[in-house]
């Protein structure tokens, strides 16, 4: 049940995207709003993708957060998270990652589907997610909260668009039927080191299922997943973070690769 009014909302938008833009750290939005909720919370989200569609950007794709089982329990919830990803958020693999522009990156390694066709819930399913997928791509997701000291809590971080900010697709393209996604291995190295190592079925048993779940939990807003979107179905290894000078690479098994570098 929202809390919040039209005009806060906005404020409260205007407020997080701001501080994306800026490149500034702000405290969590419900230490002034301690009442404010997920419907609330979304609404700020939806409130902040409208303003940068208004400002020329288009929306690419979608990603999900918290999608692993561990720390849904960790975080007292039933369900994962979701954001939007904003054309500007995609960087070239290879290419070089403009730390300036950042406030305290982390990356995670992750499975993208692109769709085919739209996908829409309640009720969508793993089979209808791979029916609907063109291809799966090995990423790595740049989280970035604009929270100080990437404090938060669930509420503040859906507000913040799940913490999106930069993300790099690469290797190879592979039809979702050619393999099975739960046992997709990945390493993410940092440096030449591994740093984090994982299997697809880190992501709610299966990357798809996340798919699904997006499709669902966008229903209960009327909306759905168009054709032709990239979704970042969720963290496969824990967040890593990095600074300029770190060099980064994520190997997924039969997949190929994802590097950057950040400056």
């Amino acid at each position: 049940m929202s809390t919040l009014s039209h005009e806060q909302i906005e404020s409260l938008s205007e407020h997080l995207e701001s501080a994306e833009l800026q490149v500034r750290a702000v405290h969590k939005i419900t230490d002034d709003y301690p009442e404010l909720d997920f419907e609330d919370a979304y609404a700020i989200q939806w409130a902040t993708r409208r303003r940068k569609e208004g400002r020329g950007n288009r929306i690419i794709g979608l990603k999900m957060g918290l999608t692993s089982r561990a720390k849904m329990r960790q975080m007292s919830v039933e369900e994962p998270i979701y954001g939007f990803l904003a054309d500007y958020f995609q960087q070239v693999e290879g290419g070089e990652i403009d730390t300036s522009k950042l406030i305290h990156p982390k990356v995670e390694a992750e499975i993208a589907f692109v769709t085919k066709a739209p996908l829409r819930g309640p009720g969508c399913h793993v089979g209808q997610v791979l029916a609907a997928t063109d291809f799966v791509i090995p990423a790595v997701e740049i989280i970035d909260s604009r929270y100080e000291n990437f404090r938060f809590d669930l509420p503040s971080v859906v507000a913040d668009n799940a913490s999106s900010s930069r993300f790099v697709t690469g290797g190879g393209i592979l039809s979702p039927w050619e393999t099975d996604l739960r046992t997709v291995g990945v390493v993410l190295e940092k440096n030449g080191d591994p740093v984090e190592v994982g299997a697809g079925a880190a992501v709610i048993n299966h990357p798809a299922s996340s798919v699904a779940l997006l499709a669902n939990m966008l229903a209960q807003r009327d909306e759905e997943i168009p054709a032709g979107s990239l979704i970042l179905s969720g963290g496969i290894t824990a967040a890593v973070a990095v600074e300029a000078g770190d060099n980064v690479t994520m190997r997924a098994q039969g997949m190929g690769s994802v590097s950057m570098r950040f400056v």
